[in-house]
Protein backbone atom coordinates (compact mmCIF):
# COMPACT_ATOMS: atom_id res chain seq x y z
CA UNK A 1 0.00 0.00 0.00
CA UNK A 2 1.26 3.58 -1.32
CA UNK A 3 1.23 5.96 1.77
CA UNK A 4 1.13 9.84 0.79
CA UNK A 5 3.30 11.56 3.00
CA UNK A 6 4.53 14.79 1.54
CA UNK A 7 1.41 16.08 0.98
CA UNK A 8 -1.99 16.68 2.56
CA UNK A 9 -4.86 15.06 -0.10
CA UNK A 10 -7.58 17.03 -1.02
CA UNK A 11 -10.70 16.42 1.32
CA UNK A 12 -14.36 16.47 0.99
CA UNK A 13 -15.81 19.72 2.89
CA UNK A 14 -14.15 23.15 3.43
CA UNK A 15 -13.46 23.52 6.93
CA UNK A 16 -16.75 24.55 8.65
CA UNK A 17 -17.93 24.68 12.33
CA UNK A 18 -20.88 22.99 11.89
CA UNK A 19 -19.62 19.67 10.97
CA UNK A 20 -17.87 20.09 14.25
CA UNK A 21 -20.60 21.28 16.54
CA UNK A 22 -22.80 18.28 14.54
CA UNK A 23 -20.48 15.33 15.66
CA UNK A 24 -20.15 16.88 18.98
CA UNK A 25 -24.19 16.74 19.07
CA UNK A 26 -23.97 13.43 17.71
CA UNK A 27 -25.69 14.12 15.01
CA UNK A 28 -25.11 13.49 10.85
CA UNK A 29 -21.95 14.94 9.34
CA UNK A 30 -20.52 14.34 5.95
CA UNK A 31 -17.08 13.40 7.23
CA UNK A 32 -15.44 12.82 10.67
CA UNK A 33 -13.85 15.74 11.84
CA UNK A 34 -10.13 16.15 12.77
CA UNK A 35 -9.32 18.12 15.65
CA UNK A 36 -6.21 18.59 17.59
CA UNK A 37 -5.64 21.14 20.73
CA UNK A 38 -2.11 21.95 20.10
CA UNK A 39 0.03 21.49 16.89
CA UNK A 40 3.80 22.18 17.94
CA UNK A 41 5.65 24.96 16.37
CA UNK A 42 7.91 22.69 13.97
CA UNK A 43 4.44 20.84 12.44
CA UNK A 44 2.83 24.35 12.03
CA UNK A 45 5.78 26.14 10.62
CA UNK A 46 6.34 23.24 7.86
CA UNK A 47 2.69 23.03 6.74
CA UNK A 48 2.74 27.31 6.66
CA UNK A 49 6.46 27.77 5.50
CA UNK A 50 6.67 30.18 7.60
CA UNK A 51 6.84 30.42 11.56
CA UNK A 52 4.00 31.17 13.30
CA UNK A 53 4.17 29.64 16.84
CA UNK A 54 2.16 27.00 17.91
CA UNK A 55 -2.09 26.49 17.61
CA UNK A 56 -2.59 27.36 21.09
CA UNK A 57 0.70 30.15 21.21
CA UNK A 58 2.77 32.18 20.09
CA UNK A 59 5.98 33.36 21.49
CA UNK A 60 5.50 30.73 24.10
CA UNK A 61 3.53 26.85 25.53
CA UNK A 62 0.68 27.42 28.02
CA UNK A 63 -0.10 23.48 27.63
CA UNK A 64 3.74 23.03 29.26
CA UNK A 65 4.08 25.53 31.89
CA UNK A 66 2.70 29.29 32.95
CA UNK A 67 3.96 31.37 30.07
CA UNK A 68 4.01 35.39 30.39
CA UNK A 69 1.29 37.32 29.09
CA UNK A 70 2.95 40.00 28.46
CA UNK A 71 5.03 37.77 26.34
CA UNK A 72 3.03 34.99 24.87
CA UNK A 73 -0.38 35.47 22.93
CA UNK A 74 -2.22 32.87 20.79
CA UNK A 75 -1.55 32.10 17.43
CA UNK A 76 -2.17 35.04 15.09
CA UNK A 77 -5.61 34.13 13.92
CA UNK A 78 -4.53 34.54 10.00
CA UNK A 79 -2.08 32.32 10.44
CA UNK A 80 -4.63 29.53 12.01
CA UNK A 81 -7.05 30.31 9.70
CA UNK A 82 -4.61 29.17 7.24
CA UNK A 83 -3.52 26.24 8.88
CA UNK A 84 -7.03 24.75 8.91
CA UNK A 85 -7.61 25.21 5.83
CA UNK A 86 -4.56 23.34 4.77
CA UNK A 87 -5.34 20.23 7.25
CA UNK A 88 -9.44 20.59 7.13
CA UNK A 89 -9.75 21.33 10.73
CA UNK A 90 -13.18 22.95 11.37
CA UNK A 91 -12.15 25.19 14.29
CA UNK A 92 -9.45 26.98 16.00
CA UNK A 93 -8.82 26.84 20.09
CA UNK A 94 -6.67 28.98 21.83
CA UNK A 95 -5.34 29.15 25.24
CA UNK A 96 -8.13 31.49 27.54
CA UNK A 97 -6.42 30.82 30.55
CA UNK A 98 -5.61 26.94 30.99
CA UNK A 99 -4.08 27.86 34.77
CA UNK A 100 -5.41 29.80 37.69
CA UNK A 101 -3.88 33.41 37.59
CA UNK A 102 -3.03 33.19 40.70
CA UNK A 103 0.13 35.72 41.29
CA UNK A 104 2.65 37.86 43.62
CA UNK A 105 4.94 40.63 43.24
CA UNK A 106 8.60 39.67 42.31
CA UNK A 107 11.18 42.04 43.72
CA UNK A 108 9.86 44.54 40.55
CA UNK A 109 6.66 44.83 42.38
CA UNK A 110 5.25 43.31 39.08
CA UNK A 111 2.23 40.50 39.48
CA UNK A 112 4.13 36.90 38.19
CA UNK A 113 2.56 33.94 38.12
CA UNK A 114 2.74 31.52 41.18
CA UNK A 115 4.84 28.44 39.93
CA UNK A 116 7.31 27.53 42.39
CA UNK A 117 5.41 25.17 44.46
CA UNK A 118 5.47 27.94 47.64
CA UNK A 119 2.22 27.35 48.83
CA UNK A 120 2.30 25.50 51.84
CA UNK A 121 -0.06 26.81 54.29
CA UNK A 122 -3.94 29.14 54.31
CA UNK A 123 -1.15 32.14 55.11
CA UNK A 124 0.73 31.22 52.25
CA UNK A 125 -2.79 30.80 49.88
CA UNK A 126 -3.98 33.66 51.46
CA UNK A 127 -0.55 35.84 50.15
CA UNK A 128 -1.32 35.46 46.92
CA UNK A 129 -3.69 37.45 44.42
CA UNK A 130 -5.68 36.31 42.10
CA UNK A 131 -4.91 38.38 38.56
CA UNK A 132 -8.67 37.75 37.05
CA UNK A 133 -9.74 40.87 35.08
CA UNK A 134 -6.72 40.57 33.58
CA UNK A 135 -7.13 37.25 32.18
CA UNK A 136 -10.85 37.34 31.38
CA UNK A 137 -10.54 40.87 29.68
CA UNK A 138 -7.34 38.79 27.21
CA UNK A 139 -9.96 35.93 26.27
CA UNK A 140 -12.21 37.77 25.16
CA UNK A 141 -9.88 40.57 23.30
CA UNK A 142 -8.62 37.39 21.60
CA UNK A 143 -11.74 35.81 21.05
CA UNK A 144 -12.91 38.92 18.98
CA UNK A 145 -9.99 39.04 17.41
CA UNK A 146 -10.23 35.60 15.70
CA UNK A 147 -14.02 36.13 15.31
CA UNK A 148 -13.41 39.28 13.59
CA UNK A 149 -11.11 38.09 11.23
CA UNK A 150 -13.09 34.93 10.46
CA UNK A 151 -15.38 37.42 9.31
CA UNK A 152 -13.28 39.39 7.35
CA UNK A 153 -12.19 36.02 5.46
CA UNK A 154 -15.33 34.85 5.09
CA UNK A 155 -14.72 31.77 6.55
CA UNK A 156 -17.04 29.32 7.95
CA UNK A 157 -14.32 27.98 10.99
CA UNK A 158 -15.20 28.13 14.82
CA UNK A 159 -13.34 29.06 17.44
CA UNK A 160 -13.33 27.36 20.83
CA UNK A 161 -11.79 28.70 24.34
CA UNK A 162 -9.12 26.15 26.33
CA UNK A 163 -8.88 26.71 29.96
CA UNK A 164 -10.01 26.16 33.21
CA UNK A 165 -7.15 23.61 35.43
CA UNK A 166 -8.71 23.86 39.07
CA UNK A 167 -6.68 20.71 40.34
CA UNK A 168 -3.58 20.68 37.99
CA UNK A 169 -2.76 24.61 38.92
CA UNK A 170 -2.35 23.54 42.47
CA UNK A 171 -0.61 20.44 42.41
CA UNK A 172 1.46 21.41 39.14
CA UNK A 173 2.48 24.94 40.30
CA UNK A 174 1.42 26.28 43.58
CA UNK A 175 1.57 22.96 45.95
CA UNK A 176 2.99 20.35 44.06
CA UNK A 177 1.65 17.13 43.66
CA UNK A 178 2.65 15.15 46.56
CA UNK A 179 1.81 18.09 49.01
CA UNK A 180 -1.26 18.54 47.38
CA UNK A 181 -2.64 14.81 47.72
CA UNK A 182 -1.70 15.06 51.19
CA UNK A 183 -3.61 18.18 51.56
CA UNK A 184 -6.66 16.98 51.15
CA UNK A 185 -6.50 14.89 53.81
CA UNK A 186 -4.59 16.93 56.28
CA UNK A 187 -6.11 20.51 55.56
CA UNK A 188 -9.29 19.67 53.13
CA UNK A 189 -10.56 22.91 54.04
CA UNK A 190 -7.68 24.89 52.59
CA UNK A 191 -8.02 22.59 49.83
CA UNK A 192 -11.18 23.79 48.81
CA UNK A 193 -10.53 27.42 49.36
CA UNK A 194 -7.98 26.86 46.53
CA UNK A 195 -10.49 25.33 44.76
CA UNK A 196 -12.90 28.06 45.04
CA UNK A 197 -11.30 30.96 44.13
CA UNK A 198 -10.36 28.82 40.74
CA UNK A 199 -13.77 27.84 40.47
CA UNK A 200 -15.31 31.61 40.86
CA UNK A 201 -12.76 32.61 38.49
CA UNK A 202 -13.39 29.72 36.03
CA UNK A 203 -17.22 30.06 36.16
CA UNK A 204 -16.62 33.82 35.02
CA UNK A 205 -14.23 33.55 32.72
CA UNK A 206 -17.12 30.95 30.51
CA UNK A 207 -19.83 33.47 31.26
CA UNK A 208 -17.48 35.92 29.31
CA UNK A 209 -16.98 33.89 26.35
CA UNK A 210 -20.16 32.23 25.67
CA UNK A 211 -21.11 35.91 25.59
CA UNK A 212 -18.28 37.20 23.24
CA UNK A 213 -19.67 34.43 20.99
CA UNK A 214 -17.61 31.34 21.83
CA UNK A 215 -18.73 28.13 19.45
CA UNK A 216 -17.70 25.74 22.09
CA UNK A 217 -15.48 25.82 25.31
CA UNK A 218 -12.87 23.05 26.55
CA UNK A 219 -12.13 23.00 30.15
CA UNK A 220 -9.30 20.91 31.36
CA UNK A 221 -7.66 19.39 34.51
CA UNK A 222 -5.73 16.05 34.40
CA UNK A 223 -7.30 14.10 37.67
CA UNK A 224 -6.55 10.68 37.22
CA UNK A 225 -3.52 8.18 36.42
CA UNK A 226 -3.94 4.62 34.47
CA UNK A 227 -5.72 3.14 37.16
CA UNK A 228 -8.16 5.74 38.27
CA UNK A 229 -8.82 9.36 40.18
CA UNK A 230 -5.87 10.15 41.64
CA UNK A 231 -8.25 11.46 44.43
CA UNK A 232 -10.76 8.68 45.96
CA UNK A 233 -14.27 9.01 43.84
CA UNK A 234 -16.05 9.68 46.79
CA UNK A 235 -13.74 12.74 48.11
CA UNK A 236 -13.89 13.64 43.98
CA UNK A 237 -17.16 13.70 43.82
CA UNK A 238 -17.46 15.80 47.04
CA UNK A 239 -14.75 18.66 46.14
CA UNK A 240 -14.27 18.51 42.36
CA UNK A 241 -17.48 17.48 40.66
CA UNK A 242 -20.03 20.00 41.72
CA UNK A 243 -17.24 23.03 40.84
CA UNK A 244 -16.48 21.42 37.50
CA UNK A 245 -20.52 21.42 37.32
CA UNK A 246 -20.60 25.38 37.96
CA UNK A 247 -17.76 26.11 35.15
CA UNK A 248 -19.56 24.28 32.63
CA UNK A 249 -23.12 25.52 33.41
CA UNK A 250 -23.10 29.15 31.58
CA UNK A 251 -22.45 27.59 28.38
CA UNK A 252 -24.70 24.44 28.77
CA UNK A 253 -27.40 27.34 29.66
CA UNK A 254 -26.88 28.60 26.59
CA UNK A 255 -26.25 25.66 24.57
CA UNK A 256 -22.71 26.14 23.66
CA UNK A 257 -21.22 22.35 23.42
CA UNK A 258 -18.40 21.67 25.99
CA UNK A 259 -15.59 19.00 25.45
CA UNK A 260 -13.65 18.42 28.31
CA UNK A 261 -9.77 16.73 28.80
CA UNK A 262 -8.13 14.52 31.38
CA UNK A 263 -5.49 12.01 31.14
CA UNK A 264 -5.87 8.64 32.77
CA UNK A 265 -9.12 6.48 33.55
CA UNK A 266 -11.73 8.75 34.49
CA UNK A 267 -14.30 5.70 35.07
CA UNK A 268 -15.46 6.90 38.26
CA UNK A 269 -16.65 10.49 36.74
CA UNK A 270 -17.43 10.18 33.39
CA UNK A 271 -21.86 9.70 34.19
CA UNK A 272 -21.16 12.87 36.36
CA UNK A 273 -19.50 14.41 33.42
CA UNK A 274 -22.69 13.51 31.32
CA UNK A 275 -25.11 14.65 34.45
CA UNK A 276 -22.73 18.12 33.67
CA UNK A 277 -24.17 18.30 30.14
CA UNK A 278 -20.79 17.45 28.78
CA UNK A 279 -21.02 17.44 24.76
CA UNK A 280 -17.75 15.59 24.03
CA UNK A 281 -15.12 13.32 26.01
CA UNK A 282 -11.14 13.64 25.01
CA UNK A 283 -9.00 12.10 24.82
CA UNK A 284 -9.67 8.68 25.99
CA UNK A 285 -6.07 7.65 27.36
CA UNK A 286 -5.36 5.13 25.21
CA UNK A 287 -2.64 3.90 28.64
CA UNK A 288 -5.75 3.56 30.48
CA UNK A 289 -9.08 3.45 28.10
CA UNK A 290 -10.54 0.84 25.95
CA UNK A 291 -12.20 2.91 23.39
CA UNK A 292 -14.50 -0.20 21.95
CA UNK A 293 -15.83 -0.11 25.24
CA UNK A 294 -16.36 3.63 26.08
CA UNK A 295 -17.97 3.47 22.59
CA UNK A 296 -20.77 0.56 23.88
CA UNK A 297 -20.80 2.57 27.48
CA UNK A 298 -21.15 5.72 26.02
CA UNK A 299 -21.32 6.62 22.81
CA UNK A 300 -25.02 6.82 22.72
CA UNK A 301 -25.05 9.48 24.82
CA UNK A 302 -21.35 11.64 24.47
CA UNK A 303 -19.10 12.31 21.34
CA UNK A 304 -15.91 10.69 21.33
CA UNK A 305 -12.54 12.23 20.83
CA UNK A 306 -8.75 11.10 20.83
CA UNK A 307 -7.12 7.70 21.79
CA UNK A 308 -4.83 7.33 18.82
CA UNK A 309 -1.51 7.12 20.40
CA UNK A 310 1.20 9.48 20.43
CA UNK A 311 3.39 7.34 21.20
CA UNK A 312 2.75 4.21 18.55
CA UNK A 313 2.27 4.56 16.25
CA UNK A 314 2.38 8.32 15.37
CA UNK A 315 6.00 8.57 17.08
CA UNK A 316 7.40 5.05 16.51
CA UNK A 317 5.62 3.40 14.32
CA UNK A 318 5.77 3.91 9.96
CA UNK A 319 3.02 5.52 7.86
CA UNK A 320 1.53 2.31 7.09
CA UNK A 321 0.89 1.76 10.62
CA UNK A 322 -0.73 4.90 11.38
CA UNK A 323 -2.90 4.71 8.48
CA UNK A 324 -3.79 1.24 9.82
CA UNK A 325 -4.52 2.49 13.40
CA UNK A 326 -6.87 5.08 12.45
CA UNK A 327 -8.75 2.58 10.33
CA UNK A 328 -9.16 0.59 12.87
CA UNK A 329 -10.42 3.74 15.12
CA UNK A 330 -12.75 4.11 12.41
CA UNK A 331 -14.26 1.19 12.27
CA UNK A 332 -15.25 1.60 15.74
CA UNK A 333 -15.99 4.84 16.77
CA UNK A 334 -17.55 6.55 13.84
CA UNK A 335 -20.26 4.04 13.38
CA UNK A 336 -23.83 6.31 14.53
CA UNK A 337 -21.83 9.50 14.23
CA UNK A 338 -20.58 11.59 17.58
CA UNK A 339 -16.48 10.85 17.01
CA UNK A 340 -13.79 13.63 16.50
CA UNK A 341 -10.63 12.40 15.31
CA UNK A 342 -8.04 13.37 17.78
CA UNK A 343 -4.56 11.99 19.26
CA UNK A 344 -4.05 10.94 22.83
CA UNK A 345 -2.55 14.72 23.57
CA UNK A 346 -0.87 16.94 20.92
CA UNK A 347 1.23 16.77 17.79
CA UNK A 348 4.30 17.31 19.13
CA UNK A 349 7.56 18.09 17.24
CA UNK A 350 8.95 14.30 17.81
CA UNK A 351 6.22 13.16 15.36
CA UNK A 352 7.75 12.44 12.43
CA UNK A 353 6.16 15.32 9.81
CA UNK A 354 5.52 12.34 7.60
CA UNK A 355 3.31 10.58 9.83
CA UNK A 356 1.49 13.56 10.79
CA UNK A 357 0.46 13.72 6.78
CA UNK A 358 -0.11 10.05 6.88
CA UNK A 359 -2.36 10.42 9.83
CA UNK A 360 -4.56 13.56 8.70
CA UNK A 361 -4.84 12.23 4.81
CA UNK A 362 -6.25 8.48 6.71
CA UNK A 363 -8.82 10.46 8.66
CA UNK A 364 -9.99 12.18 5.68
CA UNK A 365 -10.00 9.16 3.89
CA UNK A 366 -11.84 6.77 6.00
CA UNK A 367 -13.51 9.20 7.92
CA UNK A 368 -16.20 9.87 4.73
CA UNK A 369 -19.61 8.60 5.78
Amino acid sequence: MSINTKTIDSYPGEPDIKRLIAAFRRQPVDRVPNFEVLYEDQHVEKFLGRPAGNTLAYGGDPAKGIVDPDIVRPMFPDDFIDLCNIIGQDAMVFDAGIWTPFKRKDETGKLVAVADRSVKTRKDFESLTLDSDRQINDAVKYLKEYKDTLKKRNSKIGVGCHYGCIAMTPYEFMVGMNDFMMMVYEDRGLVEDILEVSTQHFVKLTKAIVEAGADFIWPADDVAFKTGLFIPPKIMKEIWVPRMARIMEPAVNANVPVIFHSDGRIDDIVEDLIDMGLSCLNPLDPYSIDYREYKKRYGSRLCLSGNMDIEFPLAKGTPEDVDRDVKEHMEILKPGYGYVATCSHSIVNYIPHENVIAYLNAIHKYGIY
